[in-house]
């Protein structure tokens, strides 16, 4: 691939590269780069906004370049205070351990393991020791520390900051020193952090790392950023079923975005499925190609297929799935207001979820009756389908 070509492949979806003209000449020298992203496990499971890193990653190996896909195993135990307005809990060595096998079995889904270094900061972090980590900590002011936005709005608002958060970036800035790193990906989120691995790197006389900073993806609402505490992430251990389904929900402005953060296909092959929209295609049949696409990545071609068309016969077809969870829920009146019964019946998380979703005219009865009454009592004794959103039902029982 030419230098023009292989640039506009790695600058695709990047919202910021610095600095831009270094990286045109590392690219230039014809040596091999060394790739860094860094990913704290702090949970089990991945979802597609992570994947937009392990997607550039991806774009570098792709033009023969060293990608190292580094697990934080160190810093998880510290905890990111990056967007937080609280001090995280610290993970377990055990937490962290347990989750970063599973990161390395949902990475391995998009990079190839053959092509692809796994290291852990722990590697390079304990042999650095406690004198080590105070001469680390000298590098840096703590009025230099108050300059990150996150730290800015805690102090100012008179909310605690640990001494130990102040060290999380110099830690991450480290790992670019120990690894000897050219480019690192990372999230808009994580400037601060991504230069400070410039600082240290200029520090020990190395070329200082170019750094290429991604969006963070929007969840499923399109306004916050995709988020498993949000609840509008799509993840990718979701069953093929859900995740098509949570693809088809994302509106058609977004669903460009997530093609270009998450698909594999070139720039050209997705402008030419823009040119068939502005020809008069139906934007679903594009998202269809899409969702196929991702859970052909995570799961199979053959569970895409089946999503597809589980897809179109329950919801073309306003039919109700083959397969529906039975739940019995016990009560002490003889009736209860339904968005307890849905609360109760996990189909949402809290009662205001109801409302907000009874309102939005989300929730039907046995397929057909819309409910429109926040107040609806529901006897005892009754057993019926409930259907919240276009993904979850339940035939509940109240006994």
């Amino acid at each position: 691939m030419d230098l023009q070509t292989a640039l506009a492949e790695i600058k695709r979806g990047a919202e910021e590269i610095l600095i831009e003209d270094e990286l045109v000449e590392k690219l230039k020298s014809g040596k091999k780069l060394k790739i860094k992203a860094g990913f704290d496990p702090t949970a089990p499971d991945l979802h597609l906004g992570h994947t937009v890193l392990i997607n550039k990653m991806k774009t570098f190996q792709d033009l023969g370049h060293e990608v190292i896909f580094l697990i934080g195993d160190f810093t998880g135990m510290i905890g990111d205070p990056t967007g937080k307005n609280v001090t995280r809990k610290p993970l377990t060595r055990e937490d962290v351990l347990a989750n970063a096998e599973t990161y390395k079995e949902q990475v391995f889904k998009i990079l190839d393991p053959a092509k692809t270094t796994v290291a852990f900061n722990s590697a390079w972090m304990e042999n650095l020791g406690a004198a080590g980590m105070i001469k680390l900590a000298a590098r840096q002011t703590v009025a230099r520390m108050l300059e990150r936005d996150d730290f800015k709005k805690r102090y100012a608002n008179g909310q605690s900051i640990a001494i130990h958060e102040f060290l999380y970036p110099l830690v991450q800035g480290w790992d670019s020193v120990a690894l000897e790193a050219d480019v690192e990906l990372g999230g808009t989120d994580q400037r601060f952090n991504l230069l400070m691995g410039r600082e240290l790197q200029k520090d020990e006389g190395q070329k200082p790392q170019t750094v290429l900073m991604m969006p963070l993806l929007e969840g499923t609402d399109g306004v916050q950023k995709m988020s498993k505490s949000l609840g509008n992430y799509i993840g990718i251990t979701d069953e093929p079923n859900d995740m098509f389904g949570k693809v088809m929900s994302i509106s058609d402005d977004l669903m460009w975005r997530y093609y270009d953060l998450l698909s594999a296909l070139s720039i050209e092959e997705i402008a030419a499925l823009k040119q068939r929209v502005a020809d008069g295609a139906n934007p679903r049949d594009i998202k269809i190609e899409l969702a196929k696409e991702m859970i052909a990545r995570f799961h199979s071609e053959e569970a895409a297929e089946g999503a597809h068309q589980d897809f179109i016969k329950r919801f073309q077809k306003n039919a109700l799935p083959d397969e529906i969870p039975e739940v019995t829920v016990t009560i002490a009146e003889d009736t209860v207001f339904i968005t307890n019964l849905l609360k109760e019946a996990n189909l949402v998380a809290s009662t205001s979820e109801a409302m907000r979703m009874i309102k939005q005219g989300a929730v039907k009865i046995n397929g057909e009756e819309k409910v429109t009454d926040t107040k609806l009592e529901v006897a005892k004794g009754t057993t019926q389908i409930y259907q919240v959103g276009k993904r979850k039902f339940a035939k509940i029982t109240l006994a």
